[in-house]
């Protein structure tokens, strides 16, 4: 690449201006919008930049899923609007800064970017040639704004280029117009392997930023006993041959180390995260991805998050897809996966079947993300299987409360309507729940409470209506 003029803005198809992050961040005005995605999306040397200027008047800032407390976060004169919570985000927001939860899943993430347009949009990617940018470990709701911000003169596309991140794989749709938004199956597109659902044309990028920063390392947290409990019935609920989602957290691993020792295999995923625990259950030779009817033949995700273990596995890893997220979150494509088992986590189910999963007690702990998708997307077949996982109990502030309860607070937010659950899962046991009358369901519920607290929920399901 040719180091170019700082300021300088090329039209599509000249080769972008080489910058350093101040002297990307010296394109962007005082007052002014910049958007990025989620998490190992976020580019990390450019948002340090921007920390390190303070004469900001009114920057907004547009993403998700903070990886870092950015010191540009805690300018006065900064606001960022964020569609998924993290550690960073919660931290941020008890210091008094100015974030803002927008709601939406990851499937609304594209077009509420859109709407949004924001003037810059930044990513970080991988090297991958001369003439294109993968875009590693994060596709996400972006793709369509980052190529429209590059296609268009008066906006700014900024990439920030590592060869720490792995160059992964991408799928080639014939048929797509282009624009980031590509055709759903069976429309009449071709697809197979390819480039084109995770990597930019580097003939629309305006600045590239070249960093040399070690991609962020998810630590696994430790599993509890009531994790192991949970995750020991939650892998009884996946067959041979069936297709796998899992989350974040413990319990998602354990299932995946499950099924890895287990006898069982032939599985297919369909995630829009891809962790070490489904790494595992690849290297085991469980995964083959050769029945799902839907995507056969590899592994799709949107976004990987993990070890350095996982973002070495995955360097040009052909067993690995990665698309934008309308191609992985859409019910009616998760519902034409054989025998989906879907596995999220909640912070509360109350027994009428409203899930909390992002907010509680007043608090935006994370946000939808895929949560209804997927829980929505598996009701449409009937070997198909949503998992709500959740430990019975919680202890706060010395005293152990029920994660079941009769009814969710007044004013608390329903991430997954009654009307989309299946099967709850706690330490106790498995609650199935889909087609059940208002008691039945409530009974089911109260049953695989912890025992210190199911006989006072048992008393209020006999109630309900």
């Amino acid at each position: 690449m040719l180091r170019g003029t700082a300021g300088s803005h090329h039209n599509a198809g000249v080769t972008p201006v080489v910058m350093t992050p101040d002297e990307a961040v010296s394109q962007i005005g005082r007052r002014d919008t910049v958007g990025f995605g989620l998490g190992p999306g976020i580019p990390h040397a450019l948002m340090q930049a921007l920390g390190r200027r303070d004469d900001w008047e009114d920057l907004v800032l547009g993403g998700a899923l903070l990886l870092d407390v950015y010191q540009v976060l805690t300018h006065p004169g900064v606001s960022y609007r964020s569609g998924f919570f993290g550690p960073a985000e919660r931290m941020l927001v008890a210091a008094g800064h100015r974030v803002d939860h927008v709601p939406g899943g990851f499937r609304q993430f594209a077009p509420i970017m859109a709407r949004f347009s924001p003037r810059v949009m930044a990513v970080q990617g991988a090297p991958d040639g001369d003439d294109r940018i993968n875009l590693s470990l994060h596709v996400g709701g972006t793709l369509a704004e980052l190529l429209a911000a590059g296609r268009d003169p008066d906006r700014l596309l900024v990439v920030e280029v590592n060869p720490n991140l792995p160059r992964t794989r991408g799928l080639a749709l014939r048929g797509g117009d282009g624009s980031g938004r590509w055709p759903a199956p069976g429309s009449g597109a071709v697809i197979g392997p390819g480039h084109d659902t995770n990597s930019l044309p580097m003939e629309v990028v305006d600045v590239v930023i070249e960093a040399d920063h070690q991609p962020f390392v998810l630590p696994e947290p430790p599993p509890t006993p009531a994790d192991r409990a949970i995750a020991g019935i939650a892998a009884g609920y996946v067959t041979d041959g069936a297709t796998l989602q899992t989350g974040i957290g413990a319990i998602p691993n354990l299932v995946a180390a499950t099924l890895a020792e287990g006898s069982g295999g032939g599985y297919g995923v369909h995630s829009e995260m891809f962790t070490d625990g489904l790494r595992r259950l690849h290297q085991a030779g469980k995964v083959t991805n050769d029945a799902k009817g839907i995507y056969d033949g590899v592994s799709v995700t949107t976004f990987a998050l993990g070890s350095a273990d996982l973002y070495r596995w995955l360097q040009d890893n052909d067993e690995v897809g990665f698309v934008p997220v309308e191609m992985v979150n859409a019910p009616e494509v998760i519902g034409r996966n054989r025998a989906m088992v879907s596995l999220n986590g909640a912070l509360s189910v109350d027994l009428y079947g409203q899930v909390a999963a992002d907010h509680l007690e007043g608090n935006q702990i994370s946000g939808v993300g895929g949560h209804e998708d997927f829980v929505s997307g598996t009701e449409l077949r009937l070997d198909s299987h949503s998992l709500v996982c959740l430990p019975s109990t919680v202890t706060v502030d010395g005293e152990l409360r029920s994660r079941l309860v009769t009814a969710l607070p007044a004013g608390e937010v329903v991430s997954t309507p009654r009307h989309h659950l299946d099967v709850v899962v706690t330490e106790h046991g498995a609650a199935e729940v889909r087609g059940l009358t208002v008691r039945e369901r409530a009974e089911a519920l109260a049953a695989i409470a912890h025992p210190l607290f199911r006989d006072e929920l048992a008393a209020a399901a006999h109630g309900l209506r």
